[in-house]
């Protein structure tokens, strides 16, 4: 308590003397040959002295206006650690703040919180962010691209690290220790860039050291000042890591009449810098059963939905792989490893990963490199063969933050127990991408060639694609263009429908009123149309959009759509095994819709989306929503709902189809959580229950206990069922 006293009295004294000083346009590190406790208290005599920065200015709910609540920080480093202070003040006494839960990784404007933005090569594209919100819950991910999209902010990347949070009357303090090992850097260089931005919820308001135009995220690379270090760093250093791990598994299928009795599984990673800006990583037998079950979906769409990639190992420096190519044609989609056909039943399956090995990270400033290499194994049972999967990726920086990239994909078919090639039996991608960001990043684009390879197959196996978008603060416009070959076939990608070219234009404006409720609102237009020569226009889809946000974070997006569908092979909306819509026959169709959320600071939040009017030959009534109870910090109880009403005309099928998942999250501690997920989904009739507990005895160490079973929702037989006990350990060496 003592200390407690200590360092208040000590910060509000300081308060005129850091809030009394001249901007500082840029930040300047202490060197340090002190040991620094890391406990939230700020004792140590760094902090005690001046330096420190303070001109944080608002980026929500404006961008012109000083913070509301102050903030101080300030960085200090050794031999081995980079030391961050900060200081979060507020202008009314407070004793609580908004945190969604105690576990890792916590996300949303709802979250009190303070994150810096570390961009270590000083090439305003790729970083690291680190971050910790008053209750001591850390944060950290990785940044690509610019951070332009939600997408490249990666908060499945781990790393050791040391912070502590202390609440006091006015203020919360934070005090943070980052490794030099766990960070990637240029030998001998004496700055970074950096930003820091705040999430304060009582004032709805984000707040910013480097000033960011509204129109952007806070995650935004483009926006940062220097940070400068009185001597060049020490080498980064190996940083060599083994991560092992021992499972217990059991498993029973029903449907199939397999049953899998308990039976251990052992295997792990090691995670070897090479050089200051280089990493290998490597894995044996790699197991991912602790990764949370996908959120089902009522499917309505004529072609494959998309899930994304949870699985750790894929994830560090995703964006050298994932970033090639765009939304719906992606040339290398990981998920597809470690998936295979299962011939008796015609159905995707599992398959075992035995091993594998990544490379990426930066050559030089400009230059930066990733590779990867995975083998499966072979399953006689199912009549699946083993499949290496080898992925190459060379990225040039151009300019002052675009760049150009080349990548290579092969999948081959190798059995591993007879180390022999299936002769003809691969498949091959080629592509080259052009990555536009200007320095002001009101100017972004993206330009590709792709061309798979295959045995037999020559003719129109090329995409094309051109897209062109501006930002500003009021006006936003872009133009996308795509072709697709016919024969165009990424068996490790994504990209659900081939043979069509498409034209997307969007043009939006945004209005700032002056008001006490309504933050920004405004209207858009989004079009595409999609054709091919044979069948002329197949599809289109054009949108007016009205948006208005509010101060509070909430917002409500309405619609007005018409959308034209040309059917090329016989689709049943429903997807019920009705009768289906005839091929050749063509559809046009509008409907309003409606996309909202609320306050999310609030105990109780709801977030939706819905449509109502025409569809296909009928009509269509259906809502998709979340609510989401917030009891504290430590649990979170939510219900997905997702209901479509259709009706069709004789023969097609009416349908009333239902989705229900209720899930409940509870975070006893910051190291010990349980998640119990419940799906019911009436369109496959399924019932999927996931139980999960995660212990976190060790910094980046976990026991997982998992629970997965699937029934029929008429009888509640099991479909399938398996339970999981998994350890790991993060050993640094």
């Amino acid at each position: 308590m003592n200390r407690l006293v200590l360092t208040y009295v000590f910060l509000f004294s300081t308060n005129f003397i850091v809030f009394g000083q001249e901007a500082v346009p840029d930040m300047h590190a202490v060197l340090v040959d002190e040991p620094i406790t890391v406990d939230g208290q700020l004792t140590e005599k760094v902090w005690q002295e001046g330096g420190w920065i303070a001109d944080f200015i608002q980026t929500f709910p404006t961008d012109t206006l000083p913070a509301i609540g102050k903030t101080q920080v300030k960085i200090a480093y050794d031999d081995k650690f980079l030391y961050i202070a900060a200081v979060m003040l507020s202008p009314e006494p407070r004793d609580s703040y908004v945190s969604t839960s105690l576990r890792r990784d916590y996300r949303g404007n709802q979250n009190d919180g303070i994150s810096f933005v570390i961009d270590t090569f000083n090439d305003k594209t790729n970083g690291y962010i680190f971050g910790v919100n008053p209750y001591g819950v850390q944060r950290e991910a990785m940044v690509g691209n610019g951070g332009l999209q939600p997408t490249d902010f990666n908060l499945a990347w781990d790393n050791k690290w040391y912070s502590e949070a202390v609440i006091l009357e006015d203020r919360w303090v934070a005090e943070i220790a980052i490794p030099f090992s766990t960070l990637r850097y240029k030998d001998a260089t004496d700055n970074w860039n950096v930003n820091v931005y705040r999430i304060d919820s009582k004032y709805s308001e984000k707040t910013t050291w480097t000033p960011i135009p509204r129109n952007f995220n806070v995650t935004h690379m483009a926006f940062s000042r220097n940070l400068y270090f009185p001597k060049p760093l020490p080498k980064s250093g190996g940083n060599y890591s083994l991560i092992p791990y021992a499972a217990m598994v059991t498993s029973n299928n029903s449907l199939e009449g397999i049953r899998e009795p308990l039976k251990p599984s052992f295997g792990g990673d090691a995670k070897i810098g090479l050089g200051p800006a280089l990493n290998l990583d490597l894995t044996v037998n790699p197991d991912f059963s602790q990764v949370e079950v996908d959120e089902q979906v009522t499917n309505l769409d004529r072609f494959e939905i998309f899930f994304p990639e949870r699985r750790q190992f894929f994830l560090e420096n995703a964006d050298l792989f994932a970033d090639f190519g765009t939304d719906r044609i992606r040339p290398f989609f990981s998920r597809r490893i470690g998936v295979d056909r299962d011939e008796s039943t015609g159905q995707n399956v599992q398959n075992q990963i035995l091993y594998g090995a990544r490379l990426s990270g930066k050559l030089t400033d400009d230059w930066r490199v990733g590779a990867m290499n995975m083998q499966t194994g072979s399953d006689p049972l199912r009549g699946i063969t083993g499949k290496n999967f080898s992925v190459a990726a060379l990225q040039r920086k151009v300019f002052n933050r675009s760049n150009v990239g080349v990548m290579l994909i092969n999948r081959e078919t190798l059995d591993m127990e007879k180390t022999n090639l299936v002769n003809g039996d691969h498949n091959r991608l080629a592509g080259i991408d052009y990555n536009l960001f200007s320095k002001d990043n009101r100017w972004s684009g993206k330009f590709f060639y792709h061309r798979t390879f295959e045995e037999g197959v020559d003719d129109d196996t090329g995409t094309g694609h051109a897209q062109l978008a501006f930002s500003d603060v009021n006006f936003n416009a872009g133009l996308a263009y795509s072709y697709v070959g016919e024969n165009y076939n990424p068996l490790v990608g994504y990209t659900p429908r081939t043979g069509y070219q498409r034209i997307a234009p969007e043009i939006g404006y945004t209005f700032f009123p002056d008001s006490e409720q309504v933050n920004r609102h405004g209207p858009s237009i989004v079009s595409e149309t999609l054709w091919n020569p044979a069948l002329g226009v197949t599809d289109e889809l054009h949108a007016l959009n009205y948006l208005v946000q509010f101060h509070s974070f909430a917002e409500v997006t309405l619609s007005a759509n018409n959308q034209y569908t040309y059917l090329f092979f016989p689709f049943d909306p429903t997807r019920t095994g009705g009768e289906p819509l005839a091929e050749g026959t063509a559809y046009r169709y509008s409907y309003l819709g409606i996309d909202f959320r609320t306050d999310p600071r609030k105990a109780l939040a709801l977030r939706g989306t819905g449509q109502i009017g025409q569809y296909y030959s009928g009509t269509m009534a259906n809502f998709t929503g979340m609510a989401e109870w917030r009891i504290g910090y430590r649990a979170n109880i939510t219900m997905n709902l997702s209901y479509s009403r259709i009706r069709l005309p004789e023969p097609q099928n009416d349908a009333d189809l239902f989705l229900i998942g209720p899930r409940i999250d509870l975070t006893f501690t910051r190291s010990l959580f349980w998640t119990t997920f419940v799906q019911y989904n009436n369109q496959i009739d399924n019932i999927n229950i996931n139980t999960r507990i995660q212990w976190r005895y060790a910094p980046v160490s976990d026991l997982f206990m998992v629970y997965t079973d699937n029934y029929f929702p008429g009888t509640f037989a099991s479909k399938q069922r398996a339970f999981v006990m998994k350890l790991n350990y993060w050993l640094n060496l």
